[in-house]
Parts: structure tokens; C-alpha cells; sequence
């Protein structure tokens, strides 16, 4: 029972994430930063965090990974330093 409420919990908290990030009131550099430290975060799809990116959809979001090398079920602790900086260049709106 325990672990269904963790999960749930989860869900939400990315769910929360997601939802800022659609908003602006975070960045792609701020989820990135916090993805080493954060399971939360880390444990995010990098497709379905730049989904979430004002005007990124499914289409353009899955054509970038594709440039920039990442596989669909690439999580964003696992991006690499190259990758991440291809990304910042990708979606060059963000501060980094």
C-alpha cells in the first residue's frame, strides 16, 4: 500500500514538473541541473520533458532527439555532457 501512494506521489510531483515547464516558470537548464541530484527529475524521459517545452510537440520533439543523438528511452540522468549541450543549442529560448 505504501508503495502505490509513493507512486502516486511521484506521478504527480512529474506531472507538477511537466506542467511548469509548459508554463516557463522553469527551464529545460534548471530540470537538467537537477536531474543528477533529483530522482525525480532523473528518472523523467527526455521526450516527455521536451514535449513539455512551449511550443515543442511530439513531432519536433522526437526529429531533435534524433539530431542530437538521444534514444527515446534516454532518462535525463543518463544524458551525457555532449547531449545536453546540444539540447541547450536545440532550444536556444533557454538561458543556457
Amino acid at each position: 500500500m505504501a508503495a502505490l501512494a509513493k507512486a502516486g506521489e511521484v506521478r504527480r510531483e512529474r506531472a507538477e514538473l511537466k506542467h511548469q515547464l509548459k508554463l516557463g516558470t522553469i527551464t529545460l537548464a534548471d530540470l537538467v541541473a537537477r536531474a543528477d541530484s533529483d530522482d525525480v527529475v532523473g528518472k523523467m524521459k527526455v521526450l516527455a520533458v521536451l514535449e513539455s517545452l512551449p511550443g515543442v510537440g511530439k513531432v519536433k520533439a522526437r526529429r531533435t532527439m534524433d539530431e542530437v543523438g538521444i534514444a527515446d528511452t534516454r532518462r535525463m540522468r543518463g544524458l551525457g555532457d555532449q547531449q545536453r549541450l546540444a539540447l541547450f543549442s536545440a532550444f536556444p529560448g533557454d538561458p543556457r
